[in-house]
């Protein structure tokens, strides 16, 4: 608890126990009364003020207003008891749902946690001095001892080590990390010494987006939210000019027919009426479920960069997956050469020096297959062609490497192959020379991940590839792939989801989850874009509505039935609240509902459906 709550618990004990001892002791009349108001000030001075505050500032008609009028006003008809009880309660109810959102805000501080608060460098003497992550430029060797956190990204020059990154992927399990290796900001080293060659400013780091993202999150809300302000905006009004009516007009016209006109009866069913409307339980329990579904998420590793996305996923009929990188490692491996038509390593080496500048991973297992250290200065005049391939200069003579379309552009007779993988061919001074084969794995967890979608009631997955047909109807066979769209240029993949698009059929929405550069239009065209977050590239990440920070594409499933949880929750707070409220104020209307019952309208139907929003930050079992 933090001291705003603690004092508030101070408050509430103070009350609640000279209530319940003027309710088990009989005191004189005067004493009681006294003690009563004693009580009723100590919990409810603050909500006076705040209505006090409300009305000078022309904003009157809020849950403030309604609990001072309401509890002033019976306390004005003799009924201190209920008066302070209403109050008291009311109280309660604050302080529990102050304490649940608290709950709630302390899994996301978790991940505040990540935020490191210095980096390590070494001064001229070999001495390390501790410096502001903000201060290191690119390039900067940084130092990492273990039981520290990785500040900036960068490439790992010396030592061997494990990492822990639950804090980012959700996942116990530590990674390993050496020599060469990519590493990102925010996980933690626990055995040995790093020394990391940082290759992006703190700002725009990981561990600096993810913050950023869920900070920001709050900001964009979903539609339910922005239909219970609406609806509080005019419904609270509405129940204050019913409540005014209602202990004004049956009065009246009993005075008019010559009837006793009961003007304390009537003004008490007012004051219940008003206790009873109060919109707390909607105006706190719905924007909550989705604080703790966004929360929940990101303990597990899926960053949700607003209410409004994790609404939208909720309603998720179609998903869309890039192959490479998405449900492939990408990690690829030179498989073969065939069709050679020189030596297959001068094939290797034309291959190697004109993909020398790209950092596609394709172009990297040439480079690695290759096996020696490429002169670039041996490369000119190079040009990529987007959903092509590559031209170059290599010692002066023209290299093109790519695939079939880029020889069909210079009209070049190339060699099909036969088995499944990705193809680049080779020309060599306007002539075939002979392909290269490299193959891609499947990840782990992608046929599981697609049985977990299809369990939750996808209708259809779908995958688009740049790949050759063969290759993507193998992955899409082994995966069970509903429908597969292969050799498909950057572009090709927004008109593709474009087409899926209109097979949408009332409020469902269309996921893409993709990871590289080429997937950021596809990203934002789709209703939900999902970016691969640990290995992805920074435009699909700023480009996307959901980041998984694992890769792990069974995590697309978790984060929709986390979606769907939090949706039913706010659902049946929805229903739960206006049902009950509904009820009991035509009951009060009526006279059959006493202030206690009203007590229960207002601060029980709160405490249960608070109780019911912070069930979205459990999460292990789905």
């Amino acid at each position: 608890m933090n001291k705003k709550q603690k004092k508030m618990l101070l408050r509430i004990l103070i009350s609640a126990v000279l209530f319940f001892t003027l309710k088990i002791v009989v005191l004189d009349d005067l004493y009681e009364t006294v003690l009563f108001l004693i009580a009723y000030i100590v919990i409810g001075y603050d909500i006076l003020i705040k209505a006090v505050k409300g009305i000078l500032n022309r904003q009157v008609f809020d849950e403030n207003f309604l609990m001072a009028v309401a509890t002033a006003g019976a306390i004005a008809l003799g009924d201190y008891g209920e008066g302070t009880a209403v109050m008291l309660f009311y109280q309660i109810g604050e302080w529990f749902q102050s304490y649940a959102v608290g709950k709630s805000r302390r899994n996301i501080s978790e991940l505040m946690d990540i935020r490191p608060d210095y980096a390590n460098i070494e001064d001229e003497n070999g001495a390390l001095k501790k410096v502001d992550p903000d201060d290191i430029a690119v390039g900067t060797l940084i130092v990492v001892k273990p039981g520290e956190k990785v500040p900036i990204d960068g490439i790992v020059i010396e030592g061997n080590s494990t990492l822990n990154t639950s804090a980012l992927t959700g996942e116990s399990l530590p990674r390993t990390a050496a020599v060469g290796d990519e590493i990102i900001s925010g996980c933690i080293n626990m055995t040995g010494l790093l020394k990391i060659k940082t290759t992006k400013e703190f700002g725009e780091s990981t561990v600096s987006k993810i913050l950023d993202m869920v900070e920001n999150a709050s900001s964009k809300k979903s539609k339910s939210e922005n239909f219970i302000s609406r609806f509080a905006r005019y419904y609270t009004p509405a129940v204050c000019y019913s409540a005014l009516a209602l202990a004004l007009i049956p009065p009246l016209l009993a005075s008019l027919t010559g009837n006793d006109p009961m003007w304390s009866d009537w003004l008490y069913r007012a004051l219940s009426f008003l206790v009873i409307s109060c919109p707390c339980a909607l105006v706190i329990s719905i924007p909550l479920s989705f604080f703790a579904g966004i929360g929940g998420a990101s303990k597990a590793g899926v960053l949700v960069k607003g209410s409004n996305y994790l609404e939208a996923l909720a309603s998720a009929k179609y998903v869309v997956f890039d192959k490479t990188g998405t449900m492939t490692e990408g990690v690829f491996e030179v498989s073969g050469v065939h069709h050679a038509s020189i030596a297959e390593e001068k094939l290797l080496e034309y291959a190697a020096l004109a993909e020398s500048y790209s950092t596609h991973p394709i172009s990297k297992s040439i480079r690695r297959a290759y096996g020696k250290e490429v002169d670039t200065d041996r490369v000119q005049n190079v040009e990529e062609i987007s959903g092509h391939g590559i031209t170059a200069n290599v010692d002066g003579v023209p290299v093109a490497a790519g695939n079939g379309k880029l020889m069909e552009k210079f009209h070049i007779a190339y060699q099909e192959c036969s088995k499944a993988g990705t193809v680049v061919h080779i020309a060599v001074n306007g002539v075939y020379a002979g392909h290269i084969l490299i193959s891609d794995k499947i990840k782990p967890h992608a046929e599981q991940a697609i049985r977990a979608l299809k369990d939750i009631g996808i209708k259809k997955t779908v995958m688009l590839t740049g790949d050759r047909r063969r290759v993507g109807e193998q992955v899409a066979a082994d995966l069970a792939i509903d429908q597969v769209y292969s050799e498909l240029l950057p572009g090709d993949k927004v008109t593709k989801v474009e087409e899926i698009l209109t097979w949408k059929q009332g409020k469902e929405n269309v996921v893409f989850v993709g990871d590289g550069i080429n997937d950021a239009p596809v990203l934002s065209r789709a209703d939900i874009g999902i970016a691969m977050g640990a290995l992805g590239s920074d435009a699909a990440i700023e480009a996307a509505d959901i980041v998984l920070m694992d890769d792990d594409p069974l995590k697309i499933a978790k984060a929709i039935r986390i979606a769907k949880k939090c949706i039913r929750i706010v659902y049946e707070n929805i229903y739960f609240a206006i049902g009950v409220k509904l009820l009991c104020l035509m009951l009060a209307a009526v006279g059959i509902v006493n202030m206690w019952i009203a007590i229960f309208a207002d601060v029980g139907v709160m405490i249960l459906a608070v109780l019911n929003a912070i069930r979205t930050l459990r999460i292990r079992k789905l």
